[in-house]
């Protein structure tokens, strides 16, 4: 497969998903048989590349690690999932920064509110001090990162209401935003009505009109297919989001050592290509949505950080992650709070 997904590919549907891998050489009975659970369409970037990694873990060890991936929540919710990977019964799970943040609060660091302007700044931080220390947080718990950092991508508003063209726009507006207390205080601060929602929950919600908005990456817009029930798209980028790869610590420790170096290996092969992914697409992304109905917006994203920097929102958060781990932050970001 080339290393950037074309619009066909993303777009074709669950039926292009791969059921079936054909193998260059025999394989032996699996020693070890794992699970790995996502949240994402079968189309989106992440289990594309997900699934390669997992055809070459199964080839390169000759068949004695055999991980099957599991879709779309098909195994549960976000949260629901969190807790499987935790007590084992699900080995390996892709999770938002966002939403691992109420289990380990460090993982939102890198969800703090317009802290980055462009992937410039987000590969620096996330694979450098930053990503380091929230990859030391996590590794306090049953879970552990078995991978560098995926891309989720910028975050954008959408609404079937209003256009969010200024962040007097957002006093008032109904918003749904995933179990994320980061992203929750965010909006909060910028007085909009923001409640959190499990994402297989959203569609129906946008659609009954319980929210008017929400907002993600293009990415997910596009292939859990939002553009029905939305509008608008006011490009915000005020979070940049990414998934961790996670493992239950027990289950990824049975493993032989050269199984888990191979693990990681081929994890981080495909992640350098998720990653590239999800640039091209973002970009391919705004005509093919428009093309949907979706009305585009350009906002100037420094009067929204201006406006969050008038409330107590960077103080807060730096307050409840200490001078240390905020540190790590402003070597990027620059001076928040």
């Amino acid at each position: 497969m080339s290393q950037t997904l074309s619009r066909r590919t993303l777009v074709a549907g669950a039926a292009a998903f791969p059921l079936a891998t054909v193998f260059t050489r025999p394989l032996r009975a699996a020693e070890f048989e794992y699970k790995l659970a996502t949240g994402q369409d079968p189309t989106h970037p992440v289990n594309i590349r997900a699934q390669e990694a997992l055809t070459r873990i199964r080839e390169g060890s000759n068949g004695r690690l055999d991980i099957k991936l599991f879709p779309a929540n098909q195994l549960g919710s976000d949260t629901d999932l969190l807790s499987q990977v935790r007590n084992g019964s699900v080995e390996f799970f892709n999770l938002s920064t966002s939403i691992l943040s109420t289990f380990v609060a460090a993982a939102a660091l890198p969800n703090t509110g317009f802290a980055f302007k462009d992937y410039t700044d987000v590969w620096k931080a996330m694979d450098g001090g930053l990503g380091t220390y929230v990859r030391e947080q996590i590794a306090k718990t049953p879970i552990q990162t078995v991978s560098k950092v995926w891309d989720n991508g910028f975050r954008h508003i959408t609404s079937s209401t209003r256009e969010i063209k200024v962040p007097e726009d957002l006093k008032g507006f109904k918003i749904r935003v995933p179990p994320s207390p980061m992203l929750t205080s965010l909006f909060k601060s910028l007085e909009a009505g923001a409640a959190p929602l499990n994402f297989n929950e959203l569609y129906s919600a946008l659609q009954t009109k319980i929210f008017e908005g929400q907002e993600n990456p293009l990415a997910i817009t596009a292939t859990t297919r939002l553009y029905e029930v939305q509008k608008s798209c006011s490009l915000t980028g005020h979070v940049w989001d990414g998934y961790w790869m996670l493992g239950n610590k027990k289950a990824v420790q049975r493993l032989p050592e050269d199984l888990r170096i191979l693990v990681s290996r081929e994890l981080d092969r495909s992640a350098d290509d998720q990653r590239a992914d999800i640039v091209t697409l973002s970009a391919s992304l705004r005509q093919d949505l428009g093309s949907k109905g979706i009305t585009f917006v350009d906002v100037d994203r420094q009067k929204f950080r201006d406006a969050l920097g008038r409330t107590t929102f960077y103080k807060d958060w730096k307050s409840k992650y200490g001078d240390a781990a905020w540190e790590h932050l402003e070597a990027v970001s620059g001076k928040l709070a």
